[in-house]
Formats: structure tokens, C-alpha cells, sequence
């Protein structure tokens, strides 16, 4: 499910922010996932690397949103969610020294390559999240089929969370492989995020997804890197 991410396309952008505001549903917008696992007892310098790049990577134009996440009982696990204004946008940010430098010195803390996918806008809706909100993180694997509408079924599922108590965000991102989703939520708190999970429509969305299930749920759960 996952691409590894070359060396010579390591200039990710990495930022910190859970509520940078601007996110809007742009149809030019591109959305980069990146997966970062670095060495158990490397999560210090990691993220200070992660703080000091923050900054610069904020100020480059085009720059939408860019959120960094620490996964959930998995201290060494990150997940980098960031939005562009377009394609050029993200080219010219790959092309900063200040990306340069980061991505010469991540790898000096990583365990495995960076895993980075890129995305285009499904779903999105303007939001923000305090840096006390709950984020899943999951990417949907479907089977391509005529009989089958996943973008739609997707689509509703985020309608339908939007509405839900607490919801700060939720968003879904499609890859070039339009079987290929990643969903990005924010919830207020833990017992937001509880409601959400029991509520009828999300219970019959997993219902209808997983006959067109390609692979099972990666689902992950983060808090906002501070």
C-alpha cells in the first residue's frame, strides 16, 4: 500500500501547525501525506528538527496548510499532512534551501525512507483544529469497479461527520490512483472522536465499504506535535 519515497525527492515539506488557517476546498490544490518513523530515542531530535524547519516551511508562498502529527502510543511515528496552493507551489518549496537542508538532515534519525503520497482534493472544507484535537489519519484502499462509487461513498461520509459534534476537520484526499484515499480527521477530544465511531452513519459507511475494501482500514490515531 505504501510507495517508499526517494532520495532524490526527500525535500518534504514539515511543518507545525493544527489550526493554520487558509485550507480551502482549491480544485488546483495538491496534499502531501508523509509517513516519518524514525529510531526509538531519535523522537527528541526529530522534533527539533521538525520545530526549527517549522517556521521557514510556513512562509513559502503557496503554502495552504501544514499540519505535523505524533502517533498515539507510538511516540517515534509521524505523520506530515500538508496543503499546496498547486503543483508549481510545491515544486518551488522543494527547491528551498531551507528544504534542502531539512531533508539532508532527517535521514541521520530515520529507521526506514520517509513514505510520501500525494493527493488532490475530494472532500475538502475550509477548518481548524486547537492543538489539543484528536486526528485520524486513514488511508482507504478500494477496488476499482463500474458498480461501485467509493468517491461518492466517501464523499457523504464526510458531509454526514462534518455535522457530528466536535468535528474541527474532515477531509478526503484522492490519489492519481483514484482507488487510493486518505481521510484526515480532527476531533475536539477523545470523546468526540468516540461519538463519531458509534454514530449510525458512520457505522453504515464501514458496512457498504467493505465489500469494495481492497485492503483492511489503516487507521491511525495522533495528537498535534507541540
Amino acid at each position: 500500500m505504501r510507495r517508499a519515497f526517494p532520495a532524490l525527492l526527500a525535500a518534504v515539506v514539515f511543518g507545525l501547525s493544527a489550526g493554520t488557517s487558509g485550507q480551502q476546498a482549491n480544485s488546483t490544490a495538491l496534499h502531501v501525506v508523509s509517513y516519518v518513523e524514525v529510531a526509538p530515542g531519535a523522537e527528541r531530535a526529530a522534533t527539533g528538527l521538525l520545530r526549527q524547519y517549522r517556521d521557514a516551511s510556513r512562509r513559502d508562498h503557496g503554502s495552504l496548510r501544514m499540519d505535523v502529527l505524533q502517533q498515539i502510543g507510538r511516540p517515534d511515528h509521524f505523520v506530515v499532512l500538508e496543503s499546496w496552493q498547486d503543483k508549481d507551489a510545491w515544486t518551488a518549496h522543494g527547491a528551498a534551501a531551507h528544504t534542502k537542508q531539512f531533508a539532508a538532515e532527517l535521514p541521520l534519525q530515520l529507521v526506514s525512507p520517509v513514505d510520501r503520497q500525494l493527493f488532490n482534493s475530494l472532500a475538502v472544507a475550509a477548518g481548524s483544529a486547537t492543538d489539543d484535537a484528536v486526528y485520524v489519519v486513514t488511508h482507504v484502499d478500494t477496488i476499482p469497479s463500474p458498480q461501485s462509487d467509493a468517491p461518492g461513498l466517501l464523499k457523504r461520509l464526510a458531509d454526514d461527520s462534518r455535522k457530528d459534534d466536535g468535528n474541527l476537520r474532515f477531509d478526503v484526499l484522492q490519489s492519481d490512483r483514484k482507488n487510493h484515499f486518505t481521510v484526515v480527521e480532527a476531533w475536539r477530544n477523545q470523546r468526540a472522536l468516540d461519538a463519531h465511531t458509534a454514530a449510525m452513519h458512520t457505522k453504515q459507511y464501514r458496512e457498504q465499504l467493505q465489500p469494495l475494501a481492497g485492503s483492511p482500514l489503516d487507521e491511525r490515531v495522533f495528537t498535534v506535535l507541540k
